[in-house]
């Protein structure tokens, strides 16, 4: 089992910064993606930015040039800067992890609890 602890959310303003930060433990493979996910509202949960254990990045466009994802793989965390924030970021975001032992293997994917991240205008 994987357990992930975020920190870092909580109300700026527009155009301020957070960074969020997220600590995994458990039962962790040397092969995974980590990454952040946000939900607003009555609306479903979408990605916003993923960084694998090799370093490649992925970003949701409306994010990109604005947040940067990082990671330190002999700590288990990922970390997400967030600059030049909109109301539109408005949302709980989410820490997720997926791995598997080997490629013909399945996903296994695993949740933090969520951290409130509110920008007001």
């Amino acid at each position: 089992q994987v357990q992930l602890k975020e920190s870092g959310g909580g109300l700026v303003q527009a155009g301020g910064s957070l960074r969020l930060s997220c600590a995994a433990s458990g039962s962790i493979f040397s092969t995974n993606v980590m990454g952040w996910y946000r939900q607003a509202p009555g609306r479903q949960r979408d990605l916003v930015a993923t960084i694998t254990s090799g370093g490649i990045t992925n970003y949701a466009d409306s994010v990109k040039g604005r947040f940067t994802i990082s990671r330190d793989n002999a700590q288990n965390t990922v970390s997400l800067q967030m600059n030049s924030l909109k109301p539109e970021d408005t949302a709980v975001y989410y820490c997720n992890l997926r791995q598997r032992r080997a490629y013909y293997d399945t996903w296994n994917a695993y949740w933090g609890q969520g951290t409130q991240v509110t920008v007001s205008s």
